[in-house]
């Protein structure tokens, strides 16, 4: 971050300050919002600091500390208008385009405050004066962790702090597995593990707190919706919102699943997709040198890392699952 010293002067000079982060928040995006949270009360306790989320996220991640804090946009609209336009200065974590935050993505836009982005998607979009943007990074709640180093501040962690930004960088290297993984993030993690956090029982509370109907979920997409395709090393799992009814799926419920597609040997691109009834959502996932993002971002209106993007639809399940079928001869080559 270039203009770190303003940003330290900005955040002086500032009274109200508000935290955003992506629809759908998932675990690196709560984290890091959490973690920022806690840290700027912390240290600059004449801030007002509130989190603001565009709407709701997993029963898993609202345990969190400071959970019961959080503001959904959706549930109370006017409210949070008022917030966005009142603010000094707005953090924008774990998204790179405004429309990642569907409507309040307008708020935000309007708003007087200089904003602040710290995030590591590929190509954010130039809507904020400071920014931390590092695509290499594992996680947001790694650069979390950098910014508050970069700030100098007396009381950099604390417990609440450090189990924040534990859950977001466990969650985004899917437990230290991926490649994003570096010696740095192990670095970081014994940082963070010095301050008594309970790194067992914080992997229970994300992963092992299913619900009966969502196991029972998880059963069913393997057994009906999975399909191998051999001759591209890829699978698909495709599920119709008949489905999520039967199993009362909720936010939240289908984190995870698009990695039992690549569980199968010899999966090197796995594709989960999701008709949600107000859009069709994909998840798609590599382990080669095939960039998922450039495929969501070209083929179905999305984008996010090399090797772990998005991507959504307003047409059908059935349009996008042969949508995708008809595609995996082009990119055959870049997979095989």
């Amino acid at each position: 971050m270039k203009n770190i010293q303003e940003l330290k002067e900005k955040l002086l000079n500032s009274k109200k300050v508000i935290i955003t982060t992506h629809h759908k928040p998932d675990g690196d995006a709560i984290g890091s919002s959490l973690g920022l949270y806690h840290f700027l009360k912390n240290n600059y306790r004449h801030l007002k600091v509130v989190v603001v989320t565009p709407n709701d996220y997993a029963h898993f991640l609202q345990w969190l500390p400071g959970n019961d804090l959080v503001i959904d946009f959706e549930q109370k609209p006017e409210m949070t208008k008022q917030l966005v336009a009142d603010a000094d200065l707005i953090f924008c974590l774990d998204f790179n385009k405004l429309h990642r935050i569907n409507k309040l993505g307008k708020e935000v836009g309007s708003s007087k405050a200089e904003k602040v982005l710290i995030d590591h998607h590929i190509e954010p979009d130039d809507f904020a004066k400071y920014k931390l943007s590092v695509v290499t990074a594992s996680s947001t709640a790694e650069l979390i962790y950098d910014f508050i180093k970069l700030l100098d501040a007396n009381n950099k962690l604390s417990k609440d702090i450090a189990t924040c930004l534990y859950v977001g960088i466990m969650t985004d290297t899917g437990s230290f597995r991926f490649d994003s993984v570096t010696p740095k993030v192990h670095e970081i993690t014994a940082d963070i593990l010095r301050y008594n956090i309970a790194h067992d029982e914080i992997y229970n509370r994300v992963y092992n707190t299913f619900t009966e109907n969502r196991l029972h979920f998880f059963g069913y997409c393997m057994q009906e919706c999975l399909e191998y395709f051999p001759e591209y090393h890829t699978t698909l799992i495709a599920v119709d919102r008949e489905a999520l009814e039967r199993y009362e799926i909720s936010t939240g419920d289908t984190e995870g699943l698009v990695n039992y597609a690549l569980a199968i040997e010899g999966t090197r691109f796995g594709a989960l997709i999701v008709d949600r009834i107000v859009t069709i959502k994909m998840s798609f996932r590599s382990t080669c040198d095939f960039d998922v993002h450039e495929f969501a971002k070209k083929y179905f209106n999305g984008g996010g890392h090399q090797k772990a993007a998005g991507g959504n639809a307003n047409t059908s399940l059935e349009t996008e699952v042969r949508k995708f079928k008809e595609l995996l001869p082009r990119v055959k080559d870049q997979i095989v």
